[in-house]
């Protein structure tokens, strides 16, 4: 468990509307890393807190450019309309082959046409065994369809496997506070995007 000084909770944009978070992982594979990450995240954030998870992204089809400015498909549609509604959006995310994986590189894809990331609150988290390649590719492709982030929501995490104990649990307490200080930032963007009167 978090010890009991680390604050993981998001402020309420009116006080009493929850806030709605988009979840998205990048790893193509079932009980990985990232999403055992993610969830962890959830477990700590507060439960004022509406998180939407993305659960396969495989079920975009492979990006059209036609279609995705004409007539997206209704798996893009709906994506669309979560990030729109979201009011953060946090990805949490491998490398696979100093990128990021196709499958997340498809989903940003399926959003250029559209302009639901202008100026969405994002925090964008790379978890691998290195990372530092596939980090800078997912912070400029973000930056180029308009999300909004900053240093502080981004978090860069080197050896992942290796701070999860064998039940897949968080046990390294370094990256504990780091988690803890991106949602902290993550809650200065929101706070700048719905200024409380």
């Amino acid at each position: 468990m978090l010890p009991t000084s680390v604050h993981l909770g998001l402020f309420s944009i009116n006080m009493k509307q929850a806030i709605r978070i988009l979840a998205i992982i990048g790893s193509a594979s079932k009980n990985s890393s990232n999403e055992q990450l993610m969830t962890h995240i959830q477990r700590f954030a507060g439960d004022h807190i509406e998180w939407t998870f993305i659960p396969d992204l495989k079920i975009f089809p492979h990006f059209d450019p036609e279609q995705s400015a004409t007539l997206p498909p209704e798996p893009v549609g709906t994506m669309r309309q979560q990030i729109a509604d979201a009011d953060a959006v946090v990805i949490s995310t491998p490398e696979y082959v100093f990128s990021i994986p196709s499958g997340l590189k498809n989903l940003i894809e399926w959003t250029v046409a559209s302009t639901v990331w202008d100026q969405k609150p994002c925090a964008l988290i790379t978890a691998s065994a290195h990372g530092a390649k596939g980090h800078e590719e997912l912070q400029l492709l973000m930056r180029t369809v308009g999300a909004r982030f900053n240093a502080a929501t981004c978090l860069l995490v080197h050896g992942i496997r290796s701070k999860m104990n064998e039940a897949g649990e968080l046990s390294d307490l370094q990256l504990r506070q780091s988690l803890s200080d991106l949602m902290a930032g993550l809650e200065a963007l929101i706070h700048q995007s719905h200024p409380i009167p």
